[in-house]
C-alpha cells in the first residue's frame, strides 16, 4: 500500500478514535437538569402518586423540608449491561481499525497491534465503575392558587432520563 494513502487512513482513524474516547467518557457524564412540572391534581394526592413512584422505582426518601415544602428521594442507578457491552464492542472494533492500519505501516509489529484489542473490555470496565451511582431527586411543591384543588406546580432536580419517565408516569406537562 502507499505509504501516502497509509498515513491519511492512519490520521483519519486516530481522529474516529478521538471521537470514540469522548464518546466512552460521555456515557457516564452527569446529565441533571431543572424542570418546572405542572400537576391537575391537588397537592395531597400529587403527593402521595410521587411516593408510590419513587418507592415502585427503588427511591428512598432522603429529606424532607417542610417548611420548603420540599422533598429529597435517593436512590443507587445500576449501570446499564448492554451500554457496557456496546462500548466494548465499538472500542473492539475501532482498536481492530487502528491496529490494521497501523500494521500496514508497521508489518514487523502487527501482531502487537492486533494483540491491542485484548485492551477493549477495559471502555466497559470504565464505564461500569462510574455510571453506578447514587442520584438525587429533589421535589418542591408549591400550589399555583390558594385553593386545595387547583394544579400544583413542581420544580424537579433529577436526572432527565428520571425527569422524562416521571412526566410520562404522572401525566404531567412542562411549564412554559
Amino acid at each position: 500500500m502507499d505509504t501516502a494513502i497509509a498515513s491519511s487512513t492512519l490520521l483519519l482513524t486516530l481522529l474516529l478514535s478521538v471521537g470514540l474516547f469522548f464518546f466512552i467518557r460521555a456515557s457516564t457524564k452527569d446529565r441533571t437538569e431543572i424542570a418546572q412540572l405542572i400537576s391537575e391534581q391537588d397537592e395531597a394526592t400529587l403527593m402521595t402518586q410521587l411516593r408510590e413512584y419513587f418507592r415502585a422505582r427503588s427511591y428512598r426518601v432522603a429529606a424532607v423540608d417542610p417548611e420548603q415544602n420540599q422533598v429529597t428521594f435517593e436512590g443507587y442507578v445500576r449501570p446499564s449491561k448492554f451500554l457496557a457491552a456496546f462500548l466494548t464492542l465499538i472500542t473492539a472494533a475501532a482498536i481492530l481499525s487502528l491496529s490494521l492500519v497501523l500494521s500496514q505501516l508497521f508489518p514487523r509489529q502487527s501482531t502487537l497491534f492486533v494483540g491491542t484489542v485484548l485492551l477493549s473490555p477495559l471502555s466497559g470496565v470504565f464505564y461500569w465503575r462510574k455510571a453506578g451511582k447514587l442520584e438525587k431527586v429533589s421535589l418542591k411543591l408549591e400550589a399555583t392558587k390558594n385553593d386545595s384543588h387547583s394544579p400544583c406546580q413542581i420544580t424537579a432536580i433529577a436526572h432527565r432520563d428520571e425527569l422524562i419517565e416521571l412526566q410520562k408516569s404522572l401525566n404531567l406537562k412542562l411549564s412554559e
